[in-house]
């Protein structure tokens, strides 16, 4: 069967950006800037998003595009001996993240919901943990199911199922046009609302006053390094199955450059918006700004709505927005990671579209319903420790060195520069081949040894055991669907793209005839 394509570039470039904004850009970057010298980490930020995070971009974007297929298929055309299960490996991080990245969805419509029925709580932090997740004392108390969770993860399953289920132009192309608009009109209405509080700016100036002095900090350069390459959705696979999507002509480093900009540049925006609202919650308490402050989940379920129900008016209505910019962002994500699975299930055993994401969709609510568990945030903290932090690093640094060093490094450059108007040259070659890798290399053993001497948040070793089992899992997975036979012959790299150039050279001779049998008759 053909394979489907973008309607329109602007369709490919919101979906992958839809697919790299999610929740992290509008909860991590901001803390991250703050709690990392302010202003002064947006320098090695745009550092590591020049060598890590376009560089490695433009490197998925060309795998799909060259290769026509989604993260397995491409790097089985690589030919590079056993480098299908790289691909395999990336799928299975993005599938076991989006099993309790659609509950995190969840927790947004549920906590929107009692709101806009409810109003403001008395005490947040309370209602999150108790009203909505009712948290059990540990990982090893499940205590049942949350029932609203658990029913507002079904209703977001069934929305990325009807999204991805309506193909390429009319599910994923037609969906992002609507939801990119309104997500950064919503998020630039949080921005002018929080700029414009009492004590608002000082909460800015909170957010961008740089502190030099952080960047003789090690730590400073591995968050932001980090930060970009998780942001960007880079070793899920997602980008890899939406550049196959593209049509022929397509300048690969411009996307690279416009994907990778747009993303940073939200994150960016919703500093403003969050940070311009605690400033007025510091000022409206009387307490230092620092203790307004809280990082990633704290931040956006209990300190950021507490700071919205303090304003005269408006409250509930910007939390609403609030959460309806999370919701969206959510599925912006969960959608693309849901169409990175179910691409690569179509391509391996030639199956519908239909067939795929009913397996995947089935599959992946089963496999995340443990986090609808009274017990579930503790699993979904561990889980996610492991495939946010190893995971995608680890398929990163092996899809660099197995495209760059091992098969056709050389190849990709002249085939970028072809279809792109900037020329990237072999210069490009070395800084993903080499800085890029040595980066992740550096960012992966400095999470090893703080969890081998610290262990992780607290839990007992029997519980992290069980977290590294679910990785141990998906390596073996990876591993054993190699050896599942193709539905057909799979052409290497060289063959593919030789073919593709053939077809490109016969539609165009094809096209010249035409207009020469045409020109002979009108001067006849």
């Amino acid at each position: 069967m053909a394979r489907e394509m973008w309607g329109t570039k602007l369709g490919f470039i919101l979906a992958a950006v839809g697919s790299a904004i999610g929740l992290g850009n509008i909860w991590r970057f901001p803390y991250m800037t703050y709690s990392n010298g302010g202003g002064a980490f947006l320098i090695p930020y745009f550092t590591a998003l020049i060598l890590v995070g376009i560089t490695v971009m433009m490197l998925e974007l060309v795998l799909g595009h060259s290769t026509k297929g989604s993260a397995p298929l491409a790097l089985k055309r690589l030919k590079a001996k056993g480098s299908e299960w790289i691909g395999w490996l990336g799928v299975m991080a993005g599938f076991v993240i989006l099993t309790y990245y659609m509950i995190i969805i969840g927790w947004g419509a549920v906590y929107l919901l009692k709101i806009l029925l409810g109003g403001f709580p008395t005490d947040f932090e309370g209602f999150f943990f108790n009203d909505i997740l009712e948290l059990s004392a540990g990982p090893g108390v499940l205590g049942g199911f949350s029932v609203s969770v658990l029913i507002a993860v079904v209703a977001v399953w069934l929305i990325n199922f009807i999204i991805v289920n309506s193909g390429v132009k009319e599910g994923l192309e037609k969906t992002m046009k609507v939801f990119m608009p309104i997500l950064f009109v919503l998020i630039l209405a949080l921005v002018i609302r929080g700029v414009t509080l009492v004590g608002g700016m000082e909460g800015i100036e909170w957010y961008l006053t740089p502190d030099f002095s952080k960047l003789t900090d090690v730590q400073i350069w591995i968050d932001a390094c980090g930060q970009v390459f998780f942001s960007l959705s880079l070793g899920f696979g997602i980008m890899i199955a939406y550049s196959s999507y593209l049509p022929k002509k397509s300048d690969i480093t411009r996307n690279a450059f416009i994907i990778s900009l747009m993303d940073s540049g939200f994150s960016f925006l919703a500093g403003f918006a969050v940070f311009g609202t605690l400033g007025y919650m510091a000022v409206s308490k009387g307490v230092p700004f620092e203790e307004v402050v809280a990082q990633s989940i704290g931040l956006a379920f209990i300190v950021f709505p507490q700071a919205l129900s303090l304003m005269p008016v408006g409250g509930e209505i910007l939390a609403a927005v609030f959460f309806f910019c999370l919701i969206i962002a959510g599925i912006s994500s969960s959608a693309s990671l849901l169409e990175s699975v179910t691409s690569s299930v179509m391509d391996k055993f030639n199956v519908s579209r239909r067939k795929a994401v009913v397996a995947v969709t089935i599959c992946g609510l089963l496999c995340g319903l443990i986090y609808t568990t009274k017990g579930g945030l503790y699993w979904l903290d561990i889980v996610d420790y492991f495939f946010s932090k190893y995971m995608l690093l680890i398929v990163g640094i092996l899809e660099v060195l197995v495209a760059i060093w091992i098969c056709k490094g050389d190849k990709l450059v002249t085939y970028i520069d072809s279809r792109s108007e900037l020329k990237i040259g072999k210069l490009w070659k070395y800084v993903v081949g080499i800085i890029a890798p040595l980066i992740l290399l550096v960012i992966l053993a400095q999470y090893t040894l703080t969890f081998l001497s610290e262990g992780y948040g607290g839990y007992e070793w029997i519980y992290l055991y069980l977290g590294l089992g679910v990785v141990a899992l998906s390596f073996i997975v990876s591993f054993a669907l190699p050896f599942l036979p193709w539905p057909k012959k799979v052409e290497s790299w060289d063959e593919f793209v030789e073919k593709e150039q053939n077809d490109d050279e016969s539609d165009m001779n094809g096209k010249q005839g035409k207009i020469t049998k045409s020109d002979s008759g009108v001067d006849a």
